[in-house]
């Protein structure tokens, strides 16, 4: 191998920190990555700092290698050339546009990737390409800048639409909002233009406006979206029974929607009677449709729907496994960039996983795999295997075809040993009643309280 001994080493220890790097070289190439911000910057432009170098810093952070984005650049510090100040600049100018298209170019690398493993899950639907659609606010930051340390409101730096392609489980498209508290709602139109025929889109009852599914219907794409409350609609017949399944009784009925006053849509309303309420209190669901009856019965509706927590594990992964809301950059653009790579961080892990699928089978790697183990590991042993094999000695991985780069991934999952990411799923929790404060006991000693439920014990 190239590479000696040194990396067999790393190979046999940690395959999967290998298996990332090599995902890194083929994914983000340094060269690929500025000419994305070539094409999609407007207003900032590429001197002494390239994009690509600020894209390793960010890297760094949310995969947590490093701690902060000062950190990752004092480390590097030589190699950059520019100031710390220069690269704060860098990161609370980039257009939103730039790393959306970021996000969509990694995504589309780790698509040709996971089908060439053969590693994709089940279609939900055969003949669709599902897509799941979510949105993120994120955390409020620290007060850094002038203008909100005199603010006692937490500051919000933006929010986003994810858009996950549950069968890849990719993030496969983003729209970024810099301002944390305009409406999901108000970027529904850009959703729309990228909708395709054959697309099937799920969504939770915040995205049910006339609009988006009127826009949806006329670019020839389908949807299983919860109705909300507001949704003025007209019931064509009554409900009729479809069957049962784990969650309650399924019925459905044909009601018709008005836009503008001029346009018109039939759609199934398919209802499911809760057993047990949601955690809003919520007894009922009801769901909307413009899927064919012939192509999907009521009761696949329903089971659709309830695959919408595919999204909500993604965004679990990003706050177990990444840094995906760094506090510390309190400037929109900052934030929504720390989001990004974040995502793009995550859809390296799925083609990590799609590898170890296509060679231990998806019922190994599906019925319980920690992402947070795996991405504990490489947090380990990433930059103690970049020291050992500094980065120009990976480049002839990026070179390699997709083929070459498939095979080489089977070859480094076949060696990971999977027992040491298996998760480990708590039992439920009793509830137990919550002790009551007292004013004269503001503090307790545990090594007494040890001693006394130790002595409690042995007495007869």
């Amino acid at each position: 191998m190239i590479l000696g001994e040194v990396f067999e080493r790393f190979v046999t220890e940690s395959p999967l920190t290998v298996m990332l790097r090599v995902l890194l070289e083929q994914s983000l190439p340094p060269e690929e990555v500025d000419q994305v911000f070539e094409q999609e910057a407007q207003r900032q432009y590429q001197r002494n700092l390239l994009f690509s170098t600020v894209v390793n810093l960010m890297s760094l952070v949310v995969c947590g290698i490093s701690a902060s984005i000062n950190a990752a650049y004092q480390a590097k510090a030589k190699e950059i050339g520019v100031s710390i100040q220069s690269v704060y600049n860098k990161l609370n100018g980039l257009e939103p546009q730039i790393v959306e298209a970021l996000v969509r170019y990694g995504a589309m690398k780790a698509q040709a990737l996971i089908i060439q493993l053969g590693g994709a899950l089940p279609s939900l639907l055969e003949g669709y390409r599902v897509k799941i659609l979510d949105g993120n606010h994120l955390a409020a930051t620290e007060r850094r800048l002038e203008v909100l340390r005199a603010v006692a409101s937490a500051p919000l730096p933006g929010h986003a639409l994810v858009i996950l392609d549950p069968a890849l489980m990719l993030a496969i498209d983003v729209f970024a909002c810099e301002d944390g508290h305009a409406q999901e709602r108000s970027l529904l139109g850009r959703v729309l233009a990228t909708v395709v025929s054959r697309d099937l889109w799920i969504a939770d009852r915040n995205f049910c406006t006339l609009g988006f599914l009127f826009g949806l219907h006329a670019r020839g794409g389908s949807f299983v979206i919860r109705q909300h409350g507001a949704l003025p609609w007209t019931p064509l017949n009554e409900l009729s029974f479809m069957g049962s399944n784990a969650t309650g009784k399924v019925f459905e009925q044909s009601v018709q929607l008005v836009f503008n006053d001029t346009l018109s849509l039939t759609l199934r309303r398919v209802v499911v009677r809760l057993k047990h309420p949601t955690r809003d209190g919520d007894t009922e669901i009801a769901l909307l449709s413009n899927l064919p009856v012939a192509n999907a019965h009521a009761l696949k509706i329903a089971s659709l729907y309830q695959k919408r927590w595919r999204i909500e594990r993604l965004f679990q992964v990003l706050e177990q496994c990444f840094q995906a809301e760094i506090k510390t950059l309190a400037y929109p653009r900052a934030a929504l960039f720390g989001f990004c790579m974040a995502l793009i961080a995550s859809n390296l892990l799925a083609v990590l996983k799609a590898a170890m699928r296509s060679v231990h089978g998806a019922d190994k790697i599906e019925a319980g795999l920690s992402n947070y183990y795996l991405a504990d590991e490489i947090r380990r042993v990433y930059e103690g295997m970049m020291i050992a094999i500094p980065p120009s000695q990976w480049l002839p991985f990026s070179q390699l075809d997709l083929d070459s780069t498939g095979e080489l991934l089977q070859r480094l999952a076949a060696q990971i040993e999977l027992s040491k990411f298996r998760s480990h799923p708590r039992g439920s929790k009793k509830k137990k009643p919550k002790p009551k404060r007292q004013k004269n006991k503001p503090h307790v000693s545990t090594a007494r309280l040890l001693a006394q439920a130790k002595a409690a014990k042995k007495a007869p």
